[in-house]
């Protein structure tokens, strides 16, 4: 599938919501390898990231900008002027979480700074939880065997 294609089902999937759409762990991955202008945008706290894993791309498409702050997961005040620091305008960004709930809210934000291709990453990094209260077994990144490391 090419850049055009994927980016083309994402606007179509995400017909409606405040972002330009929604992407698949899978698809987010095809973009990243395809263009430099892509960068994926994780808005886990910064102890997620540390104590449950990343994603394993290169450096300069990895940008970590906190929706909620840890502890308390209080709304990150500097949100917009810390993903300012990390993304261009005319980047396409991908934006990531656990679940794909932050995400989505990351989306919505960056779209209303003005950043016209905000997309969000369905089921976030490890999904939601099985019928156990276990992650990385139902969708997300990891679940679909993606590059990561970590816990």
């Amino acid at each position: 599938m090419t850049t055009e294609n994927i980016l083309e089902a994402a606007r179509q999937r995400g017909a409606g919501q405040p972002y330009a759409g929604a992407v698949t762990p899978q698809e987010a991955f095809e973009l990243l390898r395809s263009s430099p202008k892509v960068k994926l945008v994780d808005v886990r706290t910064n102890a997620e990231r540390d104590w449950v894993g990343r994603v394993a791309i290169p450096d300069a498409q990895h940008a970590a900008v906190q929706w909620a702050t840890y502890p308390g997961g209080v709304p990150n005040p500097d949100f917009g002027a810390q993903l300012e620091k990390v993304a261009s305008q005319d980047d396409i960004l991908l934006f990531l979480c656990r679940s794909g709930v932050r995400s989505r809210h990351s989306a919505r934000v960056a779209t209303e700074l003005g950043y016209a291709n905000a997309f969000d990453i369905l089921e976030g990094f490890e999904g939601d939880k099985d019928g156990e209260g276990h992650r990385k077994t139902l969708g997300g990144w990891c679940k679909a065997g993606l590059p990561w490391v970590g816990a």
